[in-house]
């Protein structure tokens, strides 16, 4: 696990090091769970960059890729997941390939309290998203998003 300068961890989860990168003065809260769900490949996979806040209980169930811009901030019980499950009906739903898509978020982003951020979503410079928010889409820079799914609500000032 690399961890820049200026950043200490509390008690967090990790289940495969390599695969997480977190910048310089990062806050992390306790109770992370950084969750690498696949097997094993060159890394990293999370990546963090600096002057981070991630609130405690997050959780980061990654199969292909995550990146966090600087300045952003995580709020409490959030969830990121980069992958799904198959839908078709002749095979069991565990055995289908699952689909997966890197999730990126642009600096200085704001994710309020117990938003969850679905594969393939980019969420843009400044974005703000509102607390129990369920983001399918990708979200434009300097926009306020929020609902479930999340839905725009207005641009910042």
């Amino acid at each position: 696990m690399k961890i820049g300068k200026g950043t200490n961890l509390p008690k967090i989860y990790v289940t495969w090091p390599h695969q997480v990168k977190v910048g310089n003065n990062c806050i992390i809260e306790h109770g992370v769970y950084f969750h690498y769900d696949g097997i094993y490949s060159q890394g990293p996979s999370i990546i963090i960059g600096d002057h981070v806040f991630i609130g405690n209980n997050t959780e980061f169930n990654i199969t292909n890729k995550i990146s966090i811009g600087n300045h952003s901030l995580i709020a409490a019980g959030c969830r990121f997941v980069d992958h799904n499950h198959g839908t078709e009906k002749k095979t069991l739903i565990r055995n289908q390939v699952a689909p997966k898509y890197e999730i990126i978020l642009e600096k200085d982003v704001w994710l309020g309290c117990n938003v969850v951020v679905l594969k393939g979503v980019c969420i843009g410079e400044g974005a703000v998203i509102a607390a129990g928010s369920v983001v399918v889409k990708s979200i434009p820079a300097y926009e306020i998003w929020g609902g479930v799914p999340a839905k725009f609500i207005k641009k910042r000032m």
